[in-house]
């Protein structure tokens, strides 16, 4: 029972520690990083209490290693699926009751154990199985997921306090229920943060959650329930499943308690979530109408004004563009460069990228890794190959490729001699830009060209040191971006700082890390009490 209004601790953004030579978090880091490459991790199903072994296994193994194998995960059958629905549900009847003081202090435990006694563990797994670098790994798997615990606690408590005004003789109040049925949570390989913060975010509103991590990211799954376990986040809240994604998607989208999605990913896979979803609603299938919250695809740009700073946006496009290989939603995919700042740019970006060591990411002075999977890089080889073949188009830094050890595309940039060359166009998640150079005096011509050429709206960045041109720049884009940048790369989003999400193609826009998101995962129930009931009909209006 609750005796007090509380305020819980002021969040503030995890600092990232620097790795430097010879510092305590290095030594102790790349130690996790040999013990858990040497390993052999048995992954299961994490079902309420259980932990289920299927016997019906798949590999794991480096991307920047492909032939070493660290370990193992169980597949679900369908009966999993349903035994975790039911799992869930059954939880729902305390955990929805749980006093929000309670499950605040939960994730902010899970926030102090990541920062001290998990972090290395996190960081670790997430280098191995996702081919992170050092630092990479630890804006991700460590600072942002810390950061998502503890703010997500202070944006809770902020809408919780939001309550209606009352007039005299009456109480009015806003009650913020989780809710009714449970929440599919689908995530990505590419950010442990997010796949942590998708499944978490609408159980802290009360809510209990299926998990579905990508079978690339699933080493890192595994610590994530550790670490939700060790915090003291009760059995069944959180179900993580792993198998065939046809089969788990049907099976929760075709149950009647299903109630919402929290999804990043592809924009083609959650086209259809929304196709089957409304075949459902319209079959009656659901309690009530599903939330569905996602955010999907991007073609990132930096735009550059003829009075930009050459070095700058050079440095931006080698940031944004290559940092993780490319392979964040928010990556640079497309430059367009002003003719008379174009060779001072190339001079510069192509000295950086010569620059930029590439291999596993235990030897902290490679900037690039690999990218995630066979798929991926035959997906990135091929539009290479086109690249060079293409009248249309000219590999003018990079292009190089190799799978022999692990799955290493060279950063990569192709001059397109069209504004609407595909690779301008369609988005590739990996370490590729395609730069369009236009005239100086078309300025304000190819931002209406940029907004038009890509069905995406994540993030963008223009550069100018032109205060009028800014001021046209960000209008003419209003629509473009909903993480937008000025003077800085388009990647880097902090939570309770830049809240993060896009629009058109790109998704829902309920900006993951923030009062918006979470606000997604409660239903309101208003409450009029009346202290002194009134016991006449009749109106003073109708008095004679």
């Amino acid at each position: 029972m609750a005796t007090g209004f509380y305020n819980v601790p002021k969040a503030v953004n995890e600092p990232v520690k620097t790795y430097a030579p010879k510092s305590k978090e290095r030594k102790e880091l790349l130690a996790m990083y040999k013990k858990m490459y040497a390993e052999k991790v048995d992954i299961p199903l994490y079902i309420g209490s259980e932990e289920i072994r299927t016997g019906n296994t798949r590999e794991i193994n480096p991307p920047h290693d492909n032939k070493h194998h660290v370990g193992k995960y169980h597949t679900a059958e369908k009966k999993h699926i349903e035994l975790a629905i039911e799992t869930a549900l059954e939880a729902r009847k305390k955990w929805s009751k749980m006093p929000w003081e309670s499950r605040a202090a939960i994730f902010l435990k899970a926030a102090d154990l990541l920062a001290g006694p998990y972090r290395a563990k996190m960081n670790a797994a997430t280098m191995i199985a996702q081919s992170k670098n050092v630092m990479q790994a630890e804006i991700d798997a460590a600072c942002e997921l810390i950061d998502f615990f503890r703010f997500n606690v202070q944006f809770m408590t902020e809408i919780y306090q939001n309550q209606p005004i009352s007039s005299p003789g009456i109480w009015n109040r806003m009650q913020y229920r989780a809710l009714e049925g449970f929440i599919y949570a689908i995530t990505p390989f590419n950010f442990t943060s997010i796949c942590a913060n998708l499944s978490a975010a609408p159980v802290m509103m009360g809510n209990v959650t299926v998990w579905k991590p990508a079978r690339t990211q699933v080493y890192s799954a595994k610590v994530i329930m550790d670490l939700f376990k060790e915090a003291g986040l009760p059995d069944g809240v959180i179900n993580m499943v792993t198998g065939d994604s046809a089969m788990i998607t049907e099976t929760i989208l075709n149950h009647k308690d299903f109630t919402g999605i929290h999804f990043t990913g592809s924009t083609g896979v959650f086209n259809s979530f929304w196709d089957e979803i409304g075949t459902n609603v319209r079959k009656g299938v659901y309690r009530s109408y599903p939330r569905i919250v996602g955010e999907t695809g991007g073609k990132d740009f930096i735009w550059m004004h003829p009075s930009a700073n050459a070095e700058q946006v050079a440095t931006a496009m080698s940031r944004g563009a290559f940092e993780y290989q490319g392979q964040k939603c928010s990556a640079a995919s497309r430059a367009y460069i002003p003719k008379s700042k174009w060779n001072a740019v190339k001079k510069h970006v192509e000295a950086e990228m010569k620059s930029m060591k590439m291999g596993s990411p235990e030897d902290t002075t490679n900037f690039i890794n690999a990218v995630i999977d066979k798929r991926a890089f035959d997906k990135l080889s091929n539009f290479i190959d086109d690249a060079k073949r293409d009248p249309e188009a000219e590999v003018i830094i990079g292009g190089n490729y190799d799978d022999s050890k692990g799955y290493f595309i060279e950063p990569t940039i192709i001059l397109a001699k069209k504004p609407d060359y595909k690779t301008m166009q369609i988005e590739l998640f990996g370490p590729i830009l395609t730069v369009y150079v236009y005239e100086d005096k078309d300025w304000k011509d190819i931002l209406v060209t940029l907004d038009k050429t890509s069905p995406y709206a994540l993030t963008g960045a223009i550069f100018s040191a032109d205060r009028y041109a800014i001021d046209y720049a960000t209008e003419a884009l209003e629509g473009a971006a909903g993480n937008f940048y000025i003077n800085d790369k388009p990647t880097g989003a902090v939570v309770g700082q830049q809240p993060f999400g896009g629009a058109r193609g790109s998704g829902t826009n309920d900006k993951a890390g923030s009062v918006w998101n979470l606000l997604r995962w409660v239903s309101n129930r208003t409450i009029k009490e009346t202290f002194v009931a009134p016991t006449d009909y009749k109106y003073p209006f109708l008095e004679e």
